[in-house]
């Protein structure tokens, strides 16, 4: 008998129904020569502390580190999870072969393996990858079965992510509880927790640092100089721009102190006014230059987090059930993706898919009948390694809720768009001159709106409503500046005004922006190529994300307003009383990160892995134990309620 292993039992129920393993059991389903059961996520865990020494049960200082010599793992004390288990260990011990039809990727590796291990399966394994659950998908992946160690390393990263994890969590947690919680003796001290973890800490980190820039900033009051000519605004130049578009800009004014973004002083632009405002204005200049603009990228996971954060207002714990849903429903791909890419061999299906898409053939009509773009934009095999991109199966989308609708319209529209001729745009710079004091103004027409008619217009009655809601924010291709018809040479009169301007400060992290943030080891970077070379020191995974942010809620370290996150007094508390920079720098833990990655890839040993987590783990005990002084942390009443376990998790 082949027994089938995977995640869910939804999915469980797919693959069954593929196989014909029609016939119900408890716990499973047969028939065919199969037997197809299902785990529920994690049914293992790392043990407890005090399941490698009994005097680890008990909270001390001086019984740290704890650094098992070898990790091991225990089954969850859930009901529910041990009859399940029961059922699993009893059809692998009696397995002619076993297929583990888990998730595809790291977690889902980790998940399977560590319940072969403790059910103690000892005939051959072999891996179903899939990127999808219809039929034709799952079909594919049997015939394409690979066997398990294949996929070693990958099992290697998710352990060596779970040993850190549970290494630095649990000693950071208890060695800062211990150390810095606060003397009030009317509580009992296993009920102030401090949690420390290796994603968690940083992520708050980013927060509080970004709320005291807020809280610290000083405004600075400047000047802003423009003229109206035509109806039309000009922007003066200052020093260091081009007036003419050869040489830098002259004028009297030239050497005094200035702002970047104008006159430092009232003085100086009230006597910049009084230069100009009785002579003409002459246009010295106009440039007129063709561009063009992409479609945007597909989806990986943190970008739909971040769209429909910005959207619709939904946490990225939202948008990743949602996804998730939209997956095990069939309409759209794997959902834990960190790529906007797709590998060559699905352009082939990319024709099929389009026309599952019957509710968008409406929005199809610029392309229908042609051959479907390939731009190396959207298909690259480098790019991609063990998923691709998030875009439709081709499956009709019914059943959905308004929310899942929303969701699915997105991907729906994307990847539409990545078969668009780019949107082809004019842009106008006008130059002219009062004196020798330069002006600018610039102007863009669109001249082919391509891609961007998708977010113009609905995609049928069906979706009318969804769109106007869903896309707001989303380009129009009438979205432009026109300037008038303008002659090199020209003068006339002309209004300047001087308008008092203020520098702001920086604006608190939303979840959309904090989730990029995460991405990009705290960098903000709107460029998408070099967004995708930080993503390999990123914060987390994609799968992670949304549950640390939860964490930082439900622990209390964050609050959110409106749409703004910000720090608790405790969680700045927290931050402020980490002298090690380890536990709270974004860069530092991205790189850890890599590591991770580099070690699934087969470039990083997993045991240099261990033995340098190790080391790190010892020296922050070492360090944070040498502090003299008095410093503690105030702790809320509900971070203050201890839960069933001491460690972060991540």
């Amino acid at each position: 008998m082949i027994v089938c292993i995977a995640e869910k039992p939804s999915v469980a129920k797919d693959i069954a129904k593929v196989l014909g393993a029609n016939q119900s059991r408890d716990g499973y389903m047969e028939g065919n020569g199969y037997q197809v059961t299902w785990t529920f996520g994690h049914l293992c865990e790392l043990k407890e502390p005090h399941e490698y020494n009994a005097q680890w049960k008990y909270w001390a200082l001086g019984a740290l580190p704890m650094i098992p010599p070898r990790f091991g793992i225990r089954l969850k004390q859930d009901k529910g999870v041990e009859h399940q288990f029961r059922v699993i260990a009893s059809l692998m011990q009696q397995a002619d072969s076993i297929i583990n039809c888990g998730d595809a990727g790291q977690e889902g590796e980790l998940i399977q393996r560590w319940v072969m291990q403790l059910a103690g399966a000892k005939c051959p394994v072999q891996r179903l990858w899939i990127s999808s659950l219809t039929e034709e998908a799952i079909r594919e992946g049997f015939r394409n079965l690979k066997d398990q160690s294949q996929y070693q390393s990958l099992y290697e990263a998710g352990l060596m992510r779970a040993i850190g994890d549970w290494t630095l969590g649990m000693n950071a947690t208890r060695l800062y509880t211990l150390k810095y919680r606060t003397n009030d003796r009317s509580q009992k001290g296993g009920n102030q927790v401090l949690s420390i973890g290796r994603v968690q800490t940083p992520t708050l980190a980013l927060i509080v640092r970004r709320q005291q820039e807020i809280e610290n900033f000083v405004p600075t009051t400047y000047w802003v100089l423009t003229t109206t000519y035509r109806d039309t605004v000009f922007n003066v130049l200052m020093d260091d721009e081009d007036k003419d578009g050869d040489t830098p800009a002259k004028d009297s004014a030239k050497g005094k102190d200035r702002s970047p973004k104008g006159f430092k002083t009232r003085e100086e632009g009230e006597a910049m006014l009084e230069r100009i405002k009785d002579l003409p204005f002459t246009v010295t200049q106009i440039e007129k230059k063709k561009g063009k603009e992409a479609p945007p990228r597909l989806f990986d996971l943190t970008s739909l987090q971040v769209e429909c954060n910005r959207k619709f207002g939904y946490s990225a714990d939202q948008t990743l059930q949602l996804v998730q849903s939209l997956y095990e429903k069939k309409v759209s791909t794997y959902p834990r993706v960190d790529t906007t890419f797709l590998p060559d061999d699905v352009y082939p299906k990319c024709g099929q898919i389009m026309n599952g898409l019957k509710e968008y053939f409406p929005l199809m009509e610029r392309i229908k009948g042609q051959k479907l773009r390939k731009d190396k934009k959207f298909f690259d095999n480098s790019k991609v390694t063990d998923h691709h991109a998030i875009i439709p199966t081709g499956q009709p989308a019914t059943g959905l809720t308004e929310m899942e609708r929303r969701v699915f319209d997105l991907i729906a529209r994307r990847f539409i768009g990545i078969f668009y001729p780019d949107c082809l745009f004019e842009t106008t710079t006008v130059t002219g001159t009062v004196s020798d004091i330069g002006f600018r103004a610039t102007g863009k027409h669109i001249t082919d709106p391509a891609w961007k008619i998708l977010w113009a217009a609905p995609a049928s009655s069906k979706l009318s409503d969804m769109s106007d809601r869903s896309d707001k924010s989303a380009p129009s291709p009438t979205e432009e500046k026109l300037l008038p018809e303008f002659v090199k040479g020209e003068n006339g009169p002309h209004t300047p005004d001087l308008a008092e301007k203020q520098t702001t400060p920086p604006k608190p992290y939303t979840e959309a922006t904090l989730l990029r943030a995460m991405e990009t080891a705290g960098k903000m970077v709107e460029d998408e190529e070099l967004r995708d070379a930080l993503k390999e020191n990123g914060i987390g995974r994609p799968s992670t994300r949304a549950a640390i942010i939860e964490t930082l809620f439900r622990r209390r370290y964050i609050r959110k307003e409106r749409t703004s996150l910000w720090a608790t007094p405790t969680g700045v508390e927290l931050i402020g009383i980490i002298h090690e920079e380890l536990l709270k720098s974004a860069e530092l833990t991205g790189i850890w990160e890599r590591k991770l990655r580099l070690i699934e890839q087969r470039q990083y040993d997993a045991r240099q892995f261990l033995d340098e987590l190790k080391q790190m783990v010892t020296d922050i005990v070492i360090e944070v134990m040498r502090d003299t002084s008095n410093r503690h942390v105030s702790i809320t009443e509900a971070v203050a309620k201890k839960g069933k376990k001491d460690k972060d998790g991540q």
